[in-house]
């Protein structure tokens, strides 16, 4: 059984999608290009520490959870190998749960497919964090 709310996987998913659309930054202070052209990564940006501490902050079970959910949308695991995978990322945790997901490229991709593949309509509960 999946012990974290998909609403918290959505608000995850949400703020990952955030940090995979900005980019590296690309100009400086001298540049005159439009800076507000392109999105960037820019040191005072708080949506990676956020993310971050908001992952940290879930107790061992849901980031255990979220980490099988990941896999199951990466197709290491199946979503009929829930446990399975529950049960490897419990035994298999060497590091910081948030260091981990947050070094995975594509993550948003991979916890909206778990959770599509474990039943859940992931867009759905991503809009309900929209509105």
């Amino acid at each position: 059984m999946l012990e974290i709310s998909p609403s918290k996987v959505a608000w995850i998913i949400i703020r990952a999608r955030e940090l995979d659309a900005k980019t590296g930054r690309w100009d400086t202070p001298q540049d005159e290009a439009d800076a507000d052209s392109i999105l960037e990564s820019r040191p005072s940006d708080a949506t990676e520490d956020e993310l971050r501490s908001y992952i940290a902050d879930l107790n061992k079970d849901e980031q255990v959870s979220l980490v099988a959910l990941m896999w199951i949308g990466r197709d290491t695991f199946s979503a009929d190998d829930l446990e399975e995978a529950i049960a490897t990322a419990r035994s298999e945790a060497s590091a910081p749960t948030q260091d981990y997901l947050l070094g995975i490229p594509m993550l948003s991709d991979y916890l909206a497919s778990g959770l599509e593949a474990l039943g859940f309509d992931a867009e759905e509960l991503i809009d309900e964090h929209l509105k």
